[in-house]
């Protein structure tokens, strides 16, 4: 049963949040671009897109199984104008610290609210088949599945 603080993934997405089959030189290249996409979604402003690198740069934002969720820090919190989330997929892999991220789950919330999010997120990430479908999305209608159930 959903309540109002189950409501589905989908919500956060916008009409061009899901972009697969990119490339990154490194991982501050994958954020930048996650950020970017935050911002063309009208989700924050460039401030966020700073304060995601400052984030990057203090503290890895890799979760496991593949994917990295960038976000800002506390002080960019105020540069978010709504919660939102971009999902953006390279299928070459991007060296994460020791691991590869195939899969970038770019966040923009207001303070303490990506907590839930990442919650949500995390179920997926713990079944395994869920995970590889995450991982190998070929289209955003599998993410959109995915994220809807």
């Amino acid at each position: 049963m959903a309540g109002p603080t189950r409501r589905p993934l989908t919500e956060l997405l916008g009409d061009s949040s899901i972009q697969l089959g990119l490339t990154a030189v490194d991982r501050f290249d994958a954020v930048r671009q996650c950020g970017e996409a935050l911002i063309a979604a009208g989700a924050a402003t460039s401030v966020y897109l700073d304060s995601m690198l400052e984030r990057e740069h203090s503290v890895s934002t890799y979760i496991g199984e593949g994917v990295a969720i960038p976000h800002g820090t506390l002080a960019g919190k105020d540069a978010v104008h709504r919660s939102a989330m971009v999902v953006l997929g390279f299928p070459e892999g991007i060296e994460w610290g020791d691991e590869l991220a195939f899969i970038c789950v770019g966040i923009a919330a207001s303070a303490g609210g990506h907590v839930a999010l990442v919650a949500r997120l995390a179920e997926i990430l713990l079944d395994p088949a869920l995970a590889t479908r995450l991982r190998t999305a070929a289209a955003p209608e599998d993410i959109i599945e995915l994220f809807s159930a």
